[in-house]
């Protein structure tokens, strides 16, 4: 038993490294896309949207298919999203595959997401230092996403896409041979439908709505706002996701080993202040220089919110509750993108880009609320 829990948690870190990769990699690859294929803002964010509809719909066909067929069968059907999605994207231009092929990227995404959720959630003692390594993971891939993405672009317009579908059947690959017995068993004793009637539940999942929105809004079309205002220019502008990750892998590997997590709902509050403080001046910044150290900081603050509001659910946490709060919550992520593309198309990408600060205080106001109710709890 402890070494199928060592090798599925090693299997959720190792999934979710690859996962940061193609995920992330969206929003590079929907800029080259737009250059390539002359996209107008609102086609761009159709795309992006598109892909959030599928990270949404595979939270719901996890939770499901789960329970009918068990957690692997589930994971190795969904998650070849990303390679069938990127490798579609290699090939076709037509907008109608291209947003097909966004939708099965979102699909693998979800999938993953609430796979992993589940092998860091279980075979760890300390939740919320598991889901910071594991996000940590992530971010690490996040990181290295753009020097992938610029070295296939040397050779090929469109190889880009053809080595995150390559990346995206290694994550298969390791969902394929890993064990995971113990999950399905876990299922099969009945679903516990009981954290729908928690105030908690819908909460913290409200507080993952804001944050899922705003987070994929700002990577998702960081590179286009700072091309388009020219305050980065050329493939410059392509690294500023390694700015964000590599700010989001600091503080997530800072708070998982030296400066851990004690009061979470508290500490949620100063992340969100952050979070408001920092996009504020990052949409107001016309230097670069200003612009990338806001950028970082505005990271840094965000980077924490998702995993410590997760382990914030605690005994709720099961592939049923994962498959209702992470994809309910995942909704943020299709409606900004969606919004910022359709304000920046009739006001200007700076407008766009403004209509984040709406999600930013909504971070504030919730996890306030969260931790007003953890501390009723307590008393």
């Amino acid at each position: 038993m402890k070494k199928m829990e060592i090798r599925q948690k090693q299997a959720g870190f190792f999934a979710f490294f690859i996962s940061g990769i193609c995920a992330i990699s969206s929003g590079v690859v929907v800029s080259l896309l737009q250059e390539e294929l002359g996209f107008a803002y609102g086609t761009t964010g159709t795309l992006l949207a598109m892909m959030n509809v599928g990270n949404l719909a595979a939270g719901f066909a996890a939770a499901f298919l789960a329970g009918k067929l068990g957690m692997k069968a589930s994971a190795v059907i969904l998650t070849a999203g990303y390679l069938i999605g990127y490798g579609a994207m290699a090939v076709f231009s037509p907008v109608a595959l291209l947003m097909a092929a966004f939708f099965l990227v979102g699909i693998g995404k979800g999938s993953t997401i609430n796979t992993c959720t589940i092998l860091i959630s279980d075979n760890s003692r300390d939740r919320t230092r598991g889901m910071n390594i594991m996000h940590s993971c992530y971010a690490l891939g996040a990181l290295l996403c753009p020097f992938i993405i610029s070295a296939a672009a040397l050779a090929s317009s469109r190889l880009p896409m053809a080595a995150l579908a390559v990346c995206g059947g290694v994550l298969w690959l390791t969902f394929f041979l890993t064990p995971m017995g113990e999950a399905r068993g876990k299922e099969s004793k009945g679903t516990d439908w009981s954290f729908l009637k928690s105030g908690k539940f819908w909460l913290l999942t409200a507080l993952l709505f804001c944050q899922n929105g705003t987070e994929t809004s700002v990577s998702g079309w960081m590179v286009t706002y700072f091309k388009g205002s020219g305050i980065l220019t050329g493939t410059l502008s392509a690294y500023t996701v390694t700015v964000m990750w590599f700010a989001t892998l600091t503080a997530r590997m800072l708070f998982a080993f030296v400066f851990p997590i004690k009061r979470a709902e508290r500490a949620m509050v100063f992340m969100s202040v952050g979070c408001l403080v920092f996009y504020f001046g990052l949409v107001q910044a016309d230097s670069q220089w200003l612009a990338i150290v806001l950028l970082f900081a505005f990271s840094a603050s965000m980077a924490g919110l998702n995993p410590t509001a997760v382990s914030c659910a605690g005994k709720m946490t099961s592939v049923a509750s994962m498959g209702i709060m992470l994809p309910v919550a995942s909704s943020g992520a299709i409606l900004m993108p969606w919004i910022t593309g359709v304000v920046a198309e009739a006001a200007g990408i700076r407008a766009g880009m403004y209509c984040n600060i709406g999600t930013c205080l909504g971070l504030l106001a919730l996890s306030i609320a969260a931790w007003r109710m953890a501390g009723r709890e307590k008393g």
